[in-house]
């Protein structure tokens, strides 16, 4: 299932047979599309769009799975247009994004699937969720140049916090339900990531509708989206477990050789089980038991 464009998938048949929730991936890079993919899809999302250079190659038991959708992902505002485009075309679907090399967990992901969960949040009248952005990194540079390796992942066990975050609508005041959250790889080595793009809270999960606008700090222009919680008690979070960081700290020369070893005291193995992300608090089970 190739596409040449984004215009080209929503011109097909199938785009009006989508149904969700539909996770939205994109990739930077060749590197662990094959896993992001499959994860996504096991963890229980009805329909993958995978986008990606044309010149990058993929399995094809892969490309017959998913909806393969030929993309320049690494243009500025590429990502954000993607988003903006399928939300204003499938209105009313719950829908996910997320890079190669990046992992959804949402707690009980175990037992339960994605759409279990949205359909609870749905009830709590939500039409979006909160997501961390967690750093996953190797534990061997050596034996992993770009610091990506699915048999060696760390991740940092605390380190996080959060700040109130401004209201643009009232100067000298918070914003209502809105925490702008630090931590991880963009924490330990903040002088090497720009001021804006430090923050690991992203509304990862989302319930589209028409002039929905994702904007580049991982916001969108619905206020009520970029909450927490709702204003009676604490709603669901999940977490997406990311190898972006790190490469990314890895691969630039400005920062590579500062980049030299991830691992520190607070460093713990990842056991790719939602259970351990609960237990350090990097997501929230909320009402749902």
């Amino acid at each position: 299932m190739r596409h040449a464009s984004l215009d080209d998938f929503l011109r097909a048949p199938r785009a009006r047979t989508v149904h969700g929730p539909v996770a939205l991936i994109f990739a930077e890079d060749p590197v662990e599309i094959d896993s992001t993919v499959r994860h996504h899809a096991a963890i229980g999302f009805a329909a993958i769009l995978l986008f990606a250079p044309p010149a990058f190659d993929l399995p094809s038991p892969l490309e017959e799975n998913v909806h393969r959708i030929d993309h320049d992902t690494t243009t500025p505002g590429s990502v954000e247009h993607a988003v903006a485009t399928v939300s204003d075309a499938l209105p009313g679907l719950w829908m996910y994004y997320c890079y190669n090399a990046e992992y959804l967990f949402h707690p009980f992901a175990e037992t339960r699937s994605v759409g279990e969960m949205l359909a609870f949040h749905a009830e709590e009248r939500r039409d979006a969720m909160l997501t961390y952005v967690i750093d996953l990194y190797a534990g061997d540079l050596a034996a992993a140049p770009d610091a990506v390796s699915l048999e060696d992942a760390y991740l940092d066990r605390s380190g996080y916090y959060a700040l109130a975050r401004p209201d643009p609508a009232t100067p000298g005041h918070p914003a209502e339900r809105q925490l702008d959250f630090f931590g991880g790889l963009r924490w330990r080595f903040e002088e090497h990531i720009p001021r804006r793009k430090r923050k690991i809270d992203r509304i990862g999960l989302f319930r589209t509708r028409r002039g929905l606008r994702l904007g580049s700090d991982h916001t969108f222009n619905e206020p009520e989206y970029n909450t927490y919680s709702c204003p009676w008690h604490h709603n669901l979070t999940a977490a997406i477990c990311s190898f972006r960081t790190a490469k990314a700290l890895r691969l630039n020369p400005g920062s590579r050789a500062a980049a030299h070893r991830f691992t520190w005291h607070n460093s713990v193995p990842f056991e790719w089980r939602s259970q351990q992300l609960m237990d350090l608090g990097l997501m929230e089970p909320g009402q749902w038991f």
